[in-house]
């Protein structure tokens, strides 16, 4: 990197820092760009809630609206869900490193299509995060990505398994098999994907 791009990060992450939220919405870092979103429907806080309540507590840490922070990337995204290994991380602070996190989950809405399936697949394959899960209540299906590989935006995961909503979904990362059969669906919309 130059000492621009170093000048522009820098800049943005404060830029983040002092952007005041206003309420009922959430904002993230993501390469650089802050992004703004309304706050989720009661199909996507159910599905969370439900992947919440699976994962053993005496082991882990399934926790929402936790900030993390990856590595070498002018980022600060808020995944629906952070699961992090008791002893693996213990604050204080508001960024969780991406080296510290053994699972993310993202439940995709109409706003976030593009953002799950893209740029935070990328920035968590940089981020070395073991699994990311991505629930998609339209398509009625997971998409569990394992095997970090590669650096910046050119970093992706190896492995892709989908899961149809109603079928188990093996998380060999936390030792169990995640039900879907309580996971509510939204109608199908149209998306754009970037050429």
């Amino acid at each position: 990197m130059t000492a621009v791009d170093d000048r522009l990060i820098t800049d943005a992450v404060q830029a983040f820092e002092d952007l005041e939220v206003p309420e009922g919405f959430k904002a993230e870092l993501l390469r650089g760009d802050i992004v703004m979103m309304a706050g989720p429907d009661w199909v996507h806080n159910l599905i969370v809630l439900h992947v919440q309540k699976q994962i053993p507590l005496d082991k882990w840490y399934p926790v929402q609206t936790q900030d993390i922070a990856i590595p070498g990337e002018p980022s600060e995204p808020q995944p629906d869900l952070v699961v992090v290994e008791h002893g693996a991380f213990d604050g204080p602070g508001r960024l969780v490193p991406a080296p510290a996190i053994t699972l993310l989950v993202e439940v995709v809405s109409k706003n976030s299509s593009v953002a799950d399936y893209g740029i935070k697949r990328s920035m968590y394959a940089a981020g070395q995060v073991p699994a990311y899960l991505i629930i998609d209540p339209f398509e009625a299906e997971c998409l569990l990505l394992t095997e970090p590989a590669g650096t910046g935006e050119d970093a992706d995961y190896k492995v892709e398994r989908r899961t149809q909503f109603g079928e188990p979904v093996p998380l060999p990362v936390l030792d169990l098999k995640l039900e879907t059969g309580e996971f509510g669906t939204l109608p199908k919309f149209k998306r754009y994907r970037r050429q």
